[in-house]
């Protein structure tokens, strides 16, 4: 397999373990240096702008923590070019709350070595705060 779809594998194995609920191992997958950037303002959600990997390892504890069961996630499409690998995604949760997270993603991963060193993932802002951090 070259390099471009290893990579495209990888990526799509990220949400692979996220959905099974193994937010370890899809941590794993990325290197110990690698960012995640999410949509949205810095400050207009805990979750948005700039995060390393130890601060979305937090993000998504929590998020675990506040859902039913594991984040369904479900990759649509795929988009692979060299070390950079477009995915199209969709997910869906049930809160403790009783509200229902269900997300369109569009994430760009760039991969060095077989690993993770950045993701930008774009979704819909509003739904997020909605969801997640309205009262």
């Amino acid at each position: 397999m070259n390099t471009t779809e290893t990579n495209r594998q990888i990526a799509i194995d990220f949400y692979r373990r996220y959905d099974a609920g193994d937010i370890d191992g899809a941590l794993a997958l990325m290197a110990d240096d690698a960012t995640f950037w999410i949509a949205g303002q810095p400050g207009s959600t805990a979750s948005a702008g700039l995060q390393t990997k130890a601060q979305i390892a937090d993000i998504f504890r929590r998020m675990d923590g506040a859902l039913t069961g594991p984040l369904r996630m479900t990759v649509k499409h795929t988009v692979a070019e060299g070390d950079h690998v477009a995915v199209e995604a969709e997910s869906r949760g049930e809160l403790k709350n009783g509200r229902v997270y269900s997300q369109q993603y569009h994430a760009l991963f760039t991969l060095r070595g077989g690993r993770i060193t950045a993701v930008r993932e774009y979704m819909d802002t509003r739904h997020v705060q909605e969801v997640w951090y309205s009262r």
